[in-house]
């Protein structure tokens, strides 16, 4: 098959949709911005431009320090154009972390709040008649890595368009998805579940941004765009679903979503398969590295609870032991996978490189099993496992158990150092009722219903609010350290 670039992609959609509404943007504050695909082309052309006169060229990184706005899609759209790659970052960390983060990234050109207006006045110059360009490394994506070393993950893959890459997995069932979809970016676009967003958009979809994650926000959108399919966190799942008078809003536009980034609490799903129905439901496991993906389907889910499914997409899967052999059927070990279509990746900014098999393989450091049939289960990422009275208990198992505590908001767990245990088992809450949290009894007697007994919290903290990122996910290594580690 010819190569398309994204710029020739981009093209091609302006020409044949000029007209159509492709991204829609709501800010905060429930406003919105809408964008042509002809509005698309001649502004990232005319940023492309300005961008090549600061210095930015083809193979070099463009650094995006940008909330979800528009600013952002221009931004990362004038890049392909230009055969650089963008490299989108978090913008919510402290100064210094930030400046770490930078460099690490050592991007030829950095574009941050500050360049708001700047980017605002290239509307005004002349659009530029730009060579076709194919970025040799799609994109970036900036991750802390478990080691608190700045990780920065460039694709292998480069930015030419391959339609397999954006068929909907919900057709893996024998579904079909009505084209173009309406995604909806519901979490920041510096993480991979964001930008994938515009990969979506490359490919003919429509593209709704929100600003920031808001609940309710997210349901009149829904409602309004006629919004089609997201991916999604369990934490976004549950705030949605915990709005008032949610059983009543119209979500039947939702042709399927895919959840990822942590396990799934069982009475989440059932929970949504009330909503909207078990098989537009998929959970999904992929991580930014592009090494692969398995995904299973609500009602398939339900017989196997707890799985994260069987590869798609090309994707291999393997669960190594200690000893590097594959393991057996529900036996715990390492998860390594592959993927031609998704192409891999390569770190820079210092962080220790992946774990690799001499026939291709690789790993992000999570733990899992395969059962029989070659459904895949996840324990735990190894580095957050808490070794306790020399038991080993992965936190991901106990939060799923304490989510389903009648006065649990939010729960994170981490492995403290104590003089008898090495380490014991912490539970953070965020109660329902600030007035009256549950005491630690309570919460180790729930938990024991549900786990071994030496999976059970041993200390208890009530907070406010759990400290998550716009992502929505937790720094566990943050939260140890301000603990004494």
């Amino acid at each position: 098959m010819t190569e398309i670039s994204y710029p020739a992609r981009m093209a091609e959609l302006a020409a044949e949709r000029g007209d159509e509404h492709v991204v829609m943007y709501v800010a905060a504050d429930g406003s919105e911005q809408l964008f042509t695909w002809s509005e698309l082309h001649a502004r990232t052309s005319q940023l492309a431009g300005a961008l090549a006169a600061r210095g930015l060229g083809h193979g070099d990184r463009l650094a995006i320090s940008l909330k979800n706005s528009p600013h952002f899609v221009l931004a990362t759209l004038a890049a392909w154009k230009l055969g650089a790659v963008p490299v989108p970052m978090r913008w919510d960390l402290p100064e210094w972390e930030l400046n770490r983060l930078r460099e690490a990234v050592d991007g030829k050109v950095t574009l941050g709040e500050e360049d708001v207006a700047w980017i605002d006045a290239t509307a005004n110059d002349p659009v530029p008649d730009l060579p076709d360009a194919i970025s040799p490394q799609a994109n970036g994506i900036c991750s802390s890595g478990s080691t608190g070393l700045p990780k920065v993950i460039v694709s292998n893959r480069r930015a030419t368009f391959d339609p397999a890459l954006v068929k909907p997995m919900a057709e893996q069932w024998g579904t079909t998805i009505p084209r173009p979809q309406v995604v909806i970016a519901l979490g920041p676009m510096y993480h991979t579940n964001g930008f994938f967003g515009l990969i979506n958009l490359i490919s003919g979809d429509r593209l709704v941004v929100m600003e920031r994650f808001d609940a309710e926000l997210v349901v009149d959108a829904i409602e309004r765009y006629r919004v089609s399919t997201f991916n999604c966190t369990p934490t976004m799942l549950k705030r949605i679903a915990d709005l008032p008078g949610i059983d009543d809003r119209d979500l039947s536009s939702i042709q399927s979503f895919t959840q990822g980034a942590a396990p799934m609490p069982p009475y989440l799903v059932h929970r949504w398969a009330e909503l909207i129905g078990p098989e537009r439901i998929l959970m999904a496991y992929g991580m930014s590295e592009g090494l692969g993906i398995t995904a299973i389907r609500g009602d398939e889910w339900m017989t196997r609870e707890g799985s994260v499914g069987r590869p798609l997409r090309d994707t291999r899967v393997r669960v190594l032991g200690p000893d590097g052999t594959d393991a057996a059927p529900g036996e715990i070990g390492d998860v390594y996978m592959c993927s031609a279509l998704y192409g891999g990746s390569t770190y820079i900014g210092g962080a220790p490189q992946m774990k690799t098999t001499d026939d291709g393989f690789a790993t992000v450091g999570d733990v899992g099993y395969l059962d029989e049939d070659g459904f895949l289960y996840l324990v735990d990422r190894r580095v957050d496992m808490i070794i306790t009275g020399g038991v080993n208990v992965f936190p991901a198992e106990v939060e799923i158990a304490l989510s389903e505590h009648p006065e649990v908001a939010d729960v994170v767990v981490i492995g403290i150092k104590d003089e008898e245990w090495g380490r014991r088992v912490h539970a953070i809450v965020e109660p329902k009722d600030k007035d009256n949290p549950p005491t630690l009894d309570d919460i180790r007697s729930f938990a024991k219903s549900r786990l071994h007994s030496h999976k059970a919290p041993k200390s208890l903290e009530i907070v406010d609010s759990i400290p998550r990122s716009a992502a929505t996910k937790v720094n566990r290594g943050a939260l140890l350290a301000e603990r004494g580690g």
